[in-house]
């Protein structure tokens, strides 16, 4: 299943990137993240309490299940100033 990962924030800072371009995904958001996102940048890992998830612009929990062409946002965790 094709879709794409977005990284925001410091997340882009530690992916050096904005977008991750998925074109065989799993079929959970969790299995997306263990399969291909932490091994591809193991220094996310930190983040996976704390990480704020939405698909398709609606903000969920890591089991929830992917659609064809999902966007799938990563964002750390909201900072008040």
């Amino acid at each position: 299943m094709k879709g794409r990962v977005l990284f925001f924030s410091l997340l882009q800072d530690i992916t050096g990137c904005q977008e991750l371009a998925v074109d065989d995904a799993p079929a959970t958001v969790h299995a997306l993240l263990e399969e291909s996102i932490y091994p591809r940048w193991p220094a996310l890992r930190e983040w996976r309490g704390s990480m704020l998830l939405a698909l398709d612009h609606e903000y969920i929990r890591a089991d929830a299940p992917l659609r064809p062409g999902f966007e799938l946002a990563l964002m750390p965790p909201v900072q008040g100033g």
